[in-house]
């Protein structure tokens, strides 16, 4: 299942008078470990001469440095991307042997790394009554103790959860980040209040956090639960803040107390720094004045694939329908016809369950049917053509190649094969051997002008074969049935039982020596072999 969508985020400050402003520093690009696929990403400044600088902070994270020449009356920044909506499972991690229970110790250069995240906010009363606790539940001084080690996973999701039930969500428009103390006192607060007090928790209990800042895209569902919230009714976006914690072997891992939910594919990370300060979407100082701001974002859905949960819709199919009918009448009016497959397959009416038409590459009956088959097509289809027997593919593991029968004709219908009789029948035994096949050669040879004494006899490879039963066990011959590969059985058991010293063909080597069509000429010569005399098959 895949659902793109399009986000679109306006920023647009407003002056009363052209006012100088200082360097912006714009955290609204997603950052390089953010898990949803980002398909196309744009931002575009617009109010007055700029000059702009991609950078990134010491954590990683993209910022747009921008520099005003000259005084603005207003300044407008407007985000464009396109996100895939593939559902990840945000539990699809690993830990380290050492991480699997908490608490653990991070070790010594990663706790060097992580020490920016690990900082512990001052000591104050609802806090330090919060942690001490999160600790009698979690941690070393609960009952047992590290002789009963809590999951480190359980924790995690544990204290997010009880955040999330402990703390009221609320829409809080004033500037800045309330203290872990402020919030705890309030119950209540933002998303980035709640964010930045599970970071401080986290810290207190040993485990090194950061704050987020980012997009949060929340979609319509396809049908409603039915056990329990289906969540927001209208596909919606915003800016959000959640908290990361990082954990050895998994990295870092998003978690949002705001839902008390595990981050996943519609948070999209925008910034992540130990200090909310630094994360904060703009920031910049600009001269004294009166000032406006008109804030606006916007998700659309611009693609969506059927699913289970919503599957094609009527309209959707008597399209495709009314496609598929356009189509067919296209081809018809072209003459154009289709087959399935791109190899036919044929089996033997005679013998359906064979093994020969289920699973083993070649059978004498096999090939007499296929001779068959391409005889009655040639017939059929192809009058005049010729006709060849040659070599097909040759897979691992088989001892010899598969054969190809192949048909050739010319398009303007001039037969290039014309005397039938003269094609072989698969199914009869001629009776022709070695003295035949000599007497081709010589007249081939004759026919084309060359010196026969340049035909070679040809012989089973004696070496081959004889390395071949020297590697036969003592109680195995090569006639016998217990011999692993059936056809490399029969081939070894033929060669035998003929003999090594007996013909089993003849060569003639060839080579055009001029001309074309009818005119062409022909010249062979003498072939060298490895021992200077036998040429072996």
């Amino acid at each position: 299942m895949a659902i793109h969508v399009a986000l679109r985020h306006v920023t647009h400050y407003s002056y009363d008078q052209a006012v100088p402003h200082g360097p912006h520093v714009i955290r609204l690009r997603p950052a390089p470990h953010c898990r949803t696929p980002i398909l196309s990403y744009s931002q575009k400044i617009t109010g007055g001469e700029h000059f702009l600088h991609w950078q990134q902070d010491p954590f990683s994270n993209w910022n747009a440095r921008v520099v005003f020449p000259e005084p603005l009356r207003e300044l407008k920044i407007e985000i464009e991307l396109v996100a895939e909506m593939a559902v990840y499972n945000p539990f699809d991690f690993f830990l380290e042997e050492s991480a699997i229970h908490h608490p653990f110790e991070y070790g010594a250069a990663l706790a060097k790394d992580l020490e920016p995240f690990r900082l512990r906010p001052p000591s104050s009363l609802r806090f330090d009554a919060l942690v001490a606790e999160l600790k009698a539940r979690w941690g070393t001084s609960r009952p047992g103790g590290p002789e009963s080690p809590v999951r480190t996973i359980d924790f995690v999701v544990g204290l997010n959860q009880h955040l999330q039930r402990s703390i009221r969500y609320l829409i809080r428009l004033e500037p800045g980040v309330q203290s872990p103390e402020e919030t705890l006192t309030l119950g209540s607060g933002s998303c980035r209040d709640s964010a930045w007090l599970l970071v401080q928790l986290f810290r207190s209990m040993g485990v090194a956090a950061r704050f987020v800042s980012g997009y949060l895209i929340q979609l319509a569902p396809d049908q409603k639960s039915l056990d329990g919230p289906s969540g927001t009714e209208v596909d919606f976006t915003d800016l959000h803040a959640w908290c990361e914690v990082y954990l050895p072997g998994a990295g870092w891992i998003g978690l949002d107390p705001t839902s008390g939910l595990l981050a996943g594919e519609g948070h999209i990370p925008l910034s992540c720094t130990p200090e909310p300060a630094s994360a904060a979407p703009v920031t910049g100082g600009i001269g004294k004045c009166e000032s406006r701001l008109h804030h606006e974002m916007q998700v659309t859905r611009i693609h969506e694939s059927p699913r289970v949960t919503k599957p094609y819709s009527e309209e959707q199919w008597e399209r495709i329908q009314s496609l598929g009918h356009r189509i067919d009448e296209e081809l018809r009016a072209g003459d154009v016809r289709l087959t399935m497959g791109g190899e036919p397959t044929f089996v033997s009416i005679d013998d359906p369950d064979g093994a020969a038409w289920n699973f083993t590459a070649v059978s004498p009956a096999k090939r007499v049917l296929s001779g068959t088959l391409l005889k009655r097509l040639r017939a059929r289809m192809a009058p005049g053509s010729l006709l060849h027997h040659g070599q097909g593919k040759w897979y691992p593991g088989e001892p010899l190649p598969r054969w190809a029968l192949s048909a050739f004709w010319r398009k303007d219908g001039v037969p290039i094969w014309k005397d039938e009789s003269l094609i072989a029948d698969e199914s009869k035994d001629y009776g022709h051997g070695t003295a035949e096949a000599a007497e081709l050669i010589r007249r081939l040879a004759r026919d084309l002008d060359v010196d026969p004494g340049h035909v070679l006899p040809a012989y089973e490879d004696v070496f081959y074969y004889t390395w071949k039963e020297r590697r036969l066990p003592s109680n195995v011959s090569p006639t016998s049935s217990h011999w692993k590969d059936p056809q490399e059985r029969e081939r070894l058991a033929r060669v035998f039982q003929r003999g090594l010293g007996e013909v089993v063909g003849y060569a003639l080597p060839l080579e055009v020596a001029g001309g074309q069509g009818a005119d062409i000429r022909w010249r062979s010569g003498a072939w060298f072999l490895r021992d200077g005399e036998t040429l072996w098959l």
